[in-house]
């Protein structure tokens, strides 16, 4: 770490604080003892200057479009890994071993299975019930149910923790889609990978069984293999602040969940795939879209991002993975072509190229959950399974530090001053 300092000064009095540097030469002026020097806190709405922690686990650059998961480059997974292997490189902090995946992947094929008391919880909800909601309560429910993993003091228990929640995550996510249809439920399958066990759970009626072709497997393990984590984002910050308050990781990966649901964080793409299909009803026009974005009558969904100011690398391997999704499957999505040319008419414009509005991430993911027939509704629900490895991680790697506090922002006060009460008859 560095030994520079930055020098601040306020009403006449000088301090210096340290300024701390990344591995990959992130700058930071370090302020956490500045209240206690000075009496002053620093004001940051929504965080976007605020370091909250040091992190091992990813990195971003928007300025270059980059993103590496412990170090490895997400294109490189993209093309050379998978979403069990990822999950554990997130988790656990190195690539696994050929017998370390195998030996992983069979407990996740154990654990996939609720406990049958579980399931009167899905019986709860009412009919239509969204599937977020009850991913969320279903997945904090889960730890009462593992009482023993309420408090993590061993590897071993944490391993056991993380191939609880990745592996059940996915049962619990089907089986949500399966109540809020009103369809019988359908049980995993241990013979089956990570990625094909989830669509037979999804689609798999008693009577015919779903066996998704091998590019469908391949398009669902990219999807979540791009959304696994993610840096500082406002889910992760979210399990991190109620992971602080020393919450179980069941409770505090729940909220993440909720934080999620947000349309502008994890229901963004289901936003995207609206836009796209008024476009296709003739609601709107391509040309109309732009020149009303112009105007700032109208969001452009899917483009830009507050990080990326360049391009969001996962947007590239997830706009070549639906061209060959949909290729493999035979089939031709207007929405895809419509999502193209909409691309093409903003990169060609000045208004978009001089603020940096690229595709991101959402736009092109939407149309792989659609070419898979998953619903929209379910689209912050296949976000949550691809984001757990990274939420884990983030809630273990604060959980190991030593002397961590329970997280307490400041803020700036602007109500009423002191003021006496008033009774009520004199009101």
């Amino acid at each position: 770490m560095s030994k520079d300092t930055a020098t601040l000064t306020i009403d006449g009095k000088t301090f210096e604080l340290p300024v701390i540097r990344g591995t990959e030469d992130e700058v930071a002026v370090d302020v956490s003892s500045l209240r206690s020097r000075s009496g002053v806190i620093t004001l940051d709405p929504g965080f976007a200057n605020t370091g909250a922690c040091y992190s091992a686990i990813s990195f971003v650059d928007g300025e270059k479009g980059v993103l590496r998961y412990r170090g490895y480059p997400i294109e490189q997974l993209a093309e050379q890994s998978s979403f069990v292997e990822t999950a554990m490189m997130l988790v656990f902090g190195e690539l696994p071993t050929r017998e370390e995946r195998a030996a992983f992947r069979n407990i996740l094929g154990e654990q996939a299975l609720l406990h049958e008391d579980l399931m009167h919880h899905f019986e709860g909800f009412p009919p239509n019930g969204h599937p977020m909601a009850i991913l969320s309560a279903v997945i904090n429910s889960l730890g009462t149910y593992h009482p023993d993993l309420l408090r993590i003091d061993t590897w071993e228990e944490f391993r056991m923790a993380v191939a609880k929640l990745i592996s059940k995550v996915r049962t619990i996510a089907a089986f949500s889609y399966r109540k809020s249809k009103g369809l019988p439920i359908i049980y995993p399958d241990p013979g089956r990978s990570y990625c094909e066990n989830f669509l037979h759970m999804m689609f798999s009626v008693p009577y015919k069984e779903y066996f998704p072709s091998a590019e469908a497997q391949r398009a669902l393990d990219l999807f979540l293999l791009v959304h696994a984590d993610h840096e500082q984002n406002c889910s992760c910050s979210t399990v991190r602040m109620v992971g602080s308050s020393d919450a179980n990781l069941f409770a505090s990966v729940s909220a993440g969940i909720c934080a999620l649901w947000g349309r502008l964080h994890g229901g963004a793409n289901s936003a995207v795939v609206g836009m796209l299909e008024r476009i296709h009803s003739g609601e709107h026009s391509i040309a109309e879209c732009i020149e009303r974005v112009k105007r700032k009558e109208f969001r452009l969904m899917g483009f830009g991002h507050r990080i990326y100011k360049n391009f969001d690398p996962r947007a590239k391997v997830l706009k070549d993975c639906a061209t060959r999704l949909l290729e493999s499957l035979d089939t031709r999505d207007p929405l895809l072509d419509i999502a193209q040319e909409l691309a093409d008419a903003a990169l060609r414009d000045d208004f978009f190229i001089s603020r940096n509005l690229y595709p991101n991430v959402d736009f092109y993911s939407g149309i792989i959950l659609r070419a898979l027939n998953i619903p929209v509704n379910m689209f912050p629900v296949m976000f949550a399974m691809g984001r757990m490895p990274g939420w884990i991680a983030h809630w273990h790697e604060q959980y190991m530090e030593e002397g961590t506090r329970i997280h307490r922002p400041r803020q700036i006060y602007v109500g009423p001053n002191r003021r006496d009460y008033i009774p009520m008859e004199d009101r």
